[in-house]
């Protein structure tokens, strides 16, 4: 295999999109940006989406990692037992072949819709009825992914995911659970107990569920329909995952608020904002819809990282995720950001695409655990 190494996360991204290489191998830990906002970055980009990501981390969240489209997940107190075996993998990714696709469906007609949506020369569809085919198939055969409709109310759904979990653990392949009407409270509960033993997601259209094969499944858009890529081109426009969350803005310079806050309601994101710090931790505490604070760090009187030690002092908001905005690029300012509590750091001028997958990757760990990113201790 012929190598190019990149030591930070924008170079990383720069190679990915000149030399299109046949797999990545990605350190969560970099030091001038989070790994997680690195892979969101190649997976949401048409001409580095499809390239297999391998995690080689110190960074234990596998799940996280392979819900944002990794394909392997590998930490380093094990890569000497298992080196061989992660190139393997990494081998067998970058060659090319036919997908299979299990689809799990009873009624003919959303079968075929669904297999109008996503098939492609790139995928073989396995079309199934009941759960006891579904596992039949599953032990004797390799499939890249699993498509459950929610309605196959002979089947029993949802147990079906947990059975198939059950049956190939710990080489689950990801699942799509297609839920074209509102979940019920039981179904919500059980979805999300089966989101936490391996990669289910949940896509309520049929363009979700295309897009959601092409990020879990590793497909080329080379490869789809013309129809499929207009599909996935329009998705990308509104950004589903960010719409109608709420971000608060805190700046002192009213340019930089207009400024962002035209882009985010621009991408149907709710937008508050405050010019100094004590008036954010204000608007905290009487707005409870607050989803992710951008934070600027040079601001009169209470700076941001005074504004955000005195944020993180206050049990609610602990895992409320912060992004710090500065425009000093000094070395070691993303190590004083993360120590005074922000989640993750952006220079100014903002990097849309930068600034969009940060958001989309906190804002999905909002409500996690400790999600206070750690400094690598590396020169910024």
């Amino acid at each position: 295999m012929k190598a190019l190494v990149a030591l930070r996360g924008s170079s990383a991204i720069s190679l990915a999109r000149e030399f299109k290489p046949g797999a990545i191998t990605l350190d969560i830990n970099l030091p001038d940006m989070a790994g997680w906002t690195i892979l969101d970055r190649l997976k949401h980009d048409p001409a580095t989406r499809h390239i297999p990501v391998h995690i080689i981390s110190g960074d234990e969240n596998r799940r996280r990692g392979l819900a944002l489209g990794a394909m392997t997940y590998l930490e380093k107190a094990m890569v000497n037992d298992t080196l061989a075996e992660a190139f393997s993998a990494i081998q067998r990714s970058t060659e090319k072949r036919v997908k299979k696709l299990l689809v799990v469906c009873p009624e003919f007609e959303e079968l075929s819709a669904i297999s109008d949506m996503v098939a492609s020369a790139d995928v073989e569809l396995i079309p199934v009825s009941t759960g006891g085919e579904t596992l039949a198939i599953v032990k004797q055969q390799y499939v890249d992914g699993i498509v459950v409709h929610l309605d196959a109310e002979k089947i029993g759904t949802l147990q079906l995911v947990e059975d198939i979990q059950g049956a190939l653990a710990p080489h689950i392949p990801p699942i799509v659970v297609l839920a074209r009407r509102p979940v019920t409270e039981n179904e919500s509960s059980q979805l999300a107990s089966v989101m936490r033993t391996s990669i289910v997601k949940a896509a309520h259209t049929l363009e979700h569920l295309l897009d959601e094969t092409v990020l879990l499944f590793h497909r080329a858009e080379a490869d789809l329909k013309p129809e499929q890529c207009r599909i996935l081109e329009q998705l990308r426009d509104t950004d589903p995952e960010l719409v109608g969350k709420t971000v608060l803005v805190v700046d002192d310079d009213v340019r930089n608020i207009f400024a962002l806050t035209s882009l985010l309601e621009d991408h149907e994101l709710n937008v508050l904002h405050a010019e100094n710090g004590r008036a954010g931790i204000e608007l905290l505490e009487n707005s409870p819809e607050i989803d992710l604070v951008l934070m600027d760090i040079m601001m009169p009187e209470m700076d941001g990282y005074e504004t955000m030690r005195a944020i993180r002092q206050i049990p609610r908001f602990r895992s409320l995720p912060i992004v710090a905005l500065t425009a000093k690029a000094m070395k070691g300012d993303r190590g004083k950001c993360l120590e005074a509590g922000a989640s993750d750091y952006i220079t100014k001028p903002v990097d849309l695409e930068q600034l969009f997958s940060v958001l989309r990757v906190w804002m999905s760990r909002k409500g996690e655990n400790a999600p206070i990113a750690v400094s690598t201790g590396f020169a910024e």
